[in-house]
């Protein structure tokens, strides 16, 4: 492909089609991307982006259409195919043997001959001098699982560049990166455009297209419904593109009038079946009428402390208090918990908070069905279950507002507003939120933070756990940082900046993060 004229797109998509049964996910869609540029490709879920670029990477053949690189049609029935036509792709949970070195992940699958010492030295060689070329150094004998995960990243990266890829696809890239790792990686994708590369990033966080990208496509509902010059749009611009009306970037809240303590963590610790401890001295206090946050990269400690809090993990050490109950002493579980006034909102909704093969207004009571609202005698109230399912449908805007519809037929972002609605009318006094926006879209995510900031305001304590340091700041009225499984330390939102947090999130504590 590098004998393709200059001039030509570095990829073009012409009237590429793809159903999945009754889901139309890609629409006729057609698309010209330059070379050397950085092109954002943004939706909400479910707009049929990862579908496109999974068929441009050969994950899923196209029902119908054509894929041009460099100007000349291409097959790419399989990933392979892909790399062979100078494509490839980063996904958002990195592909690496832990506990083999970067040189070793690298030539894996093309080790070059028989002779491995030989193909090893060829391929340290070449490996040393991309580094040097873009700027991606990474200690080449270094066992992966010993690398922050930025450096892992830096090593799809290399691995991407080592076969030859002229066209690097990157599926939401800072998901598991701070702040200052995100900036490191959009330096390095400004020096793969110099050197003459084109990069396509699939991300939901508009503040990152702004900064790094030359032009942006969006899509909505399997179709491409804008392509703009990233220096002739905004943020709010390209939401209300993808939404297709206008949406509120901000959190709009008043100040927290905290109360009383409601609920105490002293000393909590969590070791997992190796005996590694996960959660290592967590003390903190949450208050009736404030929205605490927990920042932090995922992996730290986060899960785990809300799993312990809520009953679902039992603590190797430490106590909880709740409503003048010692949680972790008197053996409280999730149900009892439940019981005291605690409501979770899982990080996993799928798979800790819902279940996809039930109707929805069953999952609409899960861990409520055996209050006397839902039930006559020894049987369930059928028609109350479905009455009240409805009006948790009408209220927080799940569509399609079929009650006895299987949970798997909602998109992710209705199945997150029933499982808040759930656990929000309860009428908690402590509500405990695990990544409330994962998965969902643009429009969902206003009106998710509209009804975190109601609860608020109603009394309720509300911690959340998220790895979108932007909804941390946007929703929190105290920041609690953590790094390797403790709280590093708590920030005030008034105090709280992007880089101070992200300095806390890698470790940096006291005045080094001031």
């Amino acid at each position: 492909m590098n004998s393709a004229p200059a001039s030509s797109p570095a990829l073009e998509l012409r009237g590429i089609d793809k159903r999945f049964g009754t889901v139309h996910a890609n629409r006729r869609i057609s698309l010209t991307i330059a070379r050397g540029s950085i092109h954002g490709l943004i939706g909400e879920n479910g707009a049929g982006k990862s579908t496109l670029m999974n068929i441009v990477y050969g994950f899923y053949p196209a029902d119908a259409g054509e894929i041009l690189v460099g100007g000349r049609r291409v097959d790419v029935g399989s990933p392979q195919d892909a790399i062979a036509a100078g494509i490839d792709m980063v996904h958002q949970h990195f592909m690496l043997v832990e506990n083999f070195t970067v040189l070793e992940n690298i030539v894996l699958g093309a080790e070059g001959g028989w002779q491995l010492a030989a193909g090893l030295a060829r391929a340290r060689a070449r490996l040393e001098a991309l580094a040097r070329d873009y700027g991606l150094e990474v200690p080449l004998d270094a066992v992966v699982s010993t690398l922050p995960v930025g450096l892992q990243q830096r090593v799809e990266i290399l691995k991407a560049l080592h076969r030859g890829a002229e066209i690097l696809i990157l599926d939401e890239p800072t998901a598991v990166l701070t702040p200052q790792e995100a900036d490191q990686l959009f330096r390095l994708l400004g020096r793969l455009r110099d050197q003459g590369k084109t990069v396509i990033l699939v991300t939901h966080k508009l503040r990152e297209i702004m900064a790094v990208t030359d032009r942006v496509t969006v899509m909505r509902q399997g179709s491409i419904v804008a392509e703009v010059a990233t220096r002739d749009t905004s943020p709010r611009d390209l939401a209300e593109k993808m939404v297709g009306r206008a949406v509120l970037l901000r959190v709009e809240k008043g100040p927290a009038r905290p109360g009383e303590v409601v609920l105490a963590a002293r000393g909590l610790e969590v070791r997992d079946r190796r005996q590694v401890a996960r959660l290592k001295n967590v003390s903190f206090q949450l208050r009736a009428g404030e929205i605490v946050g927990i920042a932090g990269v995922a992996g730290n400690g986060q899960s785990e402390l809300l799993a312990a809090l809520a009953g679902t993990l039992a603590p190797s050490r430490g106590e909880i208090e709740l409503a003048g109950h010692e949680l972790v002493r008197e053996r409280l579980d999730a149900r009892a918990r439940r019981a005291l006034g605690l409501a979770h909102v899982p990080e996993d909704r799928l798979h800790d908070g819902m279940i996809g093969g039930f109707a929805a207004e069953d999952n609409a009571i899960l861990g409520y069905h055996d209050r006397a609202a839902y039930n006559r005698g020894a049987l369930q109230d059928r028609r109350a279950i479905t009455a009240d399912c409805e009006r948790k449908m009408t209220g927080y805007d799940v569509r399609p507002p079929r009650p006895r519809l299987p949970l798997a037929s909602f998109s992710g972002g209705n199945q997150q507003k029933l499982v808040l609605a759930r656990e929000i009318e309860a009428a908690p006094r402590v509500l405990l939120v695990g990544q409330p926006t994962r998965g969902v879209d643009i429009g969902a995510i206003e009106f998710i933070h509209r009804r975190l900031v109601a609860l608020r305001d109603a009394g309720c304590a509300v911690l959340v756990v998220s790895v979108e340091l932007d909804e941390i700041l946007g929703l929190a009225d105290r920041i609690l940082v953590m790094a390797g499984g403790e709280v590093i330390g708590e920030v005030p939102r008034a105090e709280a900046t992007e880089e101070r947090l992200g300095l806390m999130m890698a470790g940096v504590r006291g005045e080094g993060a001031a």
